[in-house]
């Protein structure tokens, strides 16, 4: 019995990972996920460049990247113009 509930558990987890643009719309996922490499425009015209993947809030617009040497650094959406990944 214990089987099928996990089974069941993981399938659904499975099912709603494929989901994540839907689960966004309805407001259970907040955070959109972009493949790097990307480039982020700051206000003050600076590039930062990322080859890692670059994570935004939908409610809040923090962008939060790693650098070169994998620490994370996060953008208030009064930090950065735009960004761009291919």
């Amino acid at each position: 019995m214990r089987g099928i509930r996990l089974f069941c558990f993981g399938s659904l987890l499975f099912i709603l990972a494929g989901c994540e643009s839907w689960l966004q719309d309805i407001g259970l996922v907040d955070v959109k996920k972009i493949k790097g490499p990307c480039t982020i425009t700051l206000i003050d015209g600076t590039l930062i460049e990322t080859p890692h993947t670059i994570e935004i809030s939908i409610r809040t617009e923090v962008l939060t990247y790693r650098d070169e040497d994998g620490k994370i650094w996060s953008l208030f959406k009064d930090e950065y113009e735009s960004y761009s990944c291919q």
